[in-house]
């Protein structure tokens, strides 16, 4: 057998194997933990040395509810003036557990500062969290705080 049509032969199967498409690598699957991740509930880490923190729990929250907390500095009318930390959390009928992280430089001294939340579920007020006041910007628990229904 000729040299010269064993030449061409192997050059025309590299080039088409050169030219085909590369198999594309599968999508990674999510795991169940993946799959389960609620938006605001991820753990935070440690402590930075810089911030501090109010935490506790929420009870009374039912499933699928979405609840808004709010640490705020609040004037002599009982009007929010700024914003201290806020957080989303979704209810799911056990006691939720909140940490809201903030600066204590931005903490003001004299002023009054609450902690305020809502619950909301398909867009409708159904719960308030009655307004706890934070005395120092200390690292600090507030405790269990029950959620009343909202008028």
């Amino acid at each position: 057998m000729p040299l010269r049509p064993l030449v061409l032969l192997t050059m025309f199967s590299f080039l088409v194997a050169c030219s085909s498409e590369a198999p594309k690598p599968a999508a990674p699957q999510p795991t169940p933990q993946q799959e389960k991740k609620i938006p605001g509930q991820e753990p935070l880490g440690p402590l930075p040395a810089y911030q501090r923190e109010v935490s506790g729990t929420l009870n009374g929250v039912p499933a699928g509810a979405e609840v808004e907390l709010a640490l705020l500095v609040i004037d002599d009318r009982s009007r929010p003036q700024q914003l201290l930390a806020s957080s989303v959390l979704i209810g799911n009928n056990k006691p939720l557990a909140f940490r809201l992280r903030f600066n204590p430089q931005a903490f003001p001294t004299g002023a009054r500062v609450e902690l305020r939340g809502r619950a909301s579920q398909s867009g409708q007020l159904i719960l308030h969290l009655p307004a706890v006041r934070i005395q120092q910007a200390i690292t600090q628990t507030t405790g269990p705080l029950q959620l009343v229904r909202a008028p």
